[in-house]
């Protein structure tokens, strides 16, 4: 058991540095393509791959699963959470809508007892906290959060948090590159609905920074923008994976404290990327969530040592 905590921690973690990558490629272009088209790119290239390696790990014939209306509701879930992130993402500072996400590990936390009948320990709890704080110290959300983009940003955390739950409901039957394979289907499905309902209905003069990143025209990218969007694929087929395996491995409530570690990455991502310094208040939220998840690991594994 104590193997099963530590690797589906260790997934977790990866699975959150690897679709952090997506968010400077998707704001390199975002000012150019509406969201449908780079979803639409992302889910079509990811679509082989997935198929691949499901064929590797369980073989196709298990993408017929009796459980195709759950696995379809989560991936559908899933879909309407990361639309809305991303939509959040266009018109909020990148801390306040980022602050607002990681209360998905909250969200976890609090359902996984009512949902799943997981037991919610003192460490599990305070950590939770104690993480948050320390996203709060790091991003310092401002007055301008309270704008109607906010309930975006909030309303894909508890998506989320809700579709990993059901990742560990489904966990001791299902794969998860299954899991995976029909999240990516729900994305590239409703990315072609929404984008040829929008492109019908026609919205081109509306001016909140959301609402043009949703309805923008569709325009055939430049090499370099989709060979952008194309990597997204790539980097969703991996994370996906390893978000939905930690799901399986470890109760939610446990590996939910490491969604925080997503936070490390964007300060980093900044630098490299935008040539963005990390202040003094990253670095003290930082070490707030490190120390934080180091606590509930150990904490964990102390509680099943043999005495």
């Amino acid at each position: 058991m104590q193997n099963r905590i530590l690797l589906g921690i260790i997934s977790l973690c990866l699975g959150v540095m690897v679709f952090s990558l997506q968010d400077p490629v998707i704001k390199a272009v975002s000012g150019r393509y509406p969201l449908m088209e780079v979803m639409a790119i992302r889910s079509i290239v990811s679509l082989p791959i997935l198929l691949i390696i499901v064929h590797k790990d369980v073989g196709l014939r298990a993408l017929f699963s009796p459980n195709y209306r759950l696995l379809g509701l989560r991936a559908a879930i899933l879909f309407t959470s990361y639309t809305a992130y991303y939509l959040a993402l266009a018109a909020l500072p990148l801390a306040d809508a980022v602050a607002l996400y990681f209360m998905a590990p909250l969200f976890i936390i609090m359902l996984a007892r009512p949902y799943l009948g997981e037991h919610i320990s003192w460490p599990s709890a305070v950590t939770a906290v104690v993480g948050l704080i320390g996203v709060l110290v790091m991003v310092r959300p401002g007055q301008g959060v309270f704008e109607w983009a906010a309930m975006l940003s909030l309303l894909s955390a508890g998506l989320y948090g809700f579709s990993q739950l059901m990742a560990r409901k489904l966990g001791s039957t299902e794969s998860s590159t299954v899991m995976s394979f029909y999240q990516n289907g729900a994305y590239l499905i409703g990315a072609a609905v929404l984008g040829f309902a929008l492109q019908t209905i026609g919205m081109e003069n509306v001016t909140h920074p959301s609402l043009k990143f949703l309805v923008r025209p569709w325009i055939w990218p430049t090499l370099s923008d989709f060979l952008l969007m194309a990597s997204c694929g790539f980097i969703a087929s991996a994370g996906m994976i390893l978000l939905s395996q930690a799901y399986r491995l470890a109760p939610a409530n446990i590996v939910a404290t490491f969604e925080y570690t997503g936070i490390l990455w964007a300060p980093l991502w900044g630098f490299v990327f935008f040539a963005e310094v990390p202040q003094a208040a990253t670095i003290m939220g930082a070490a707030l969530i490190i120390g934080a998840g180091l606590f509930a690991l150990n904490a964990r594994l102390g509680a099943r040592a043999p005495a």
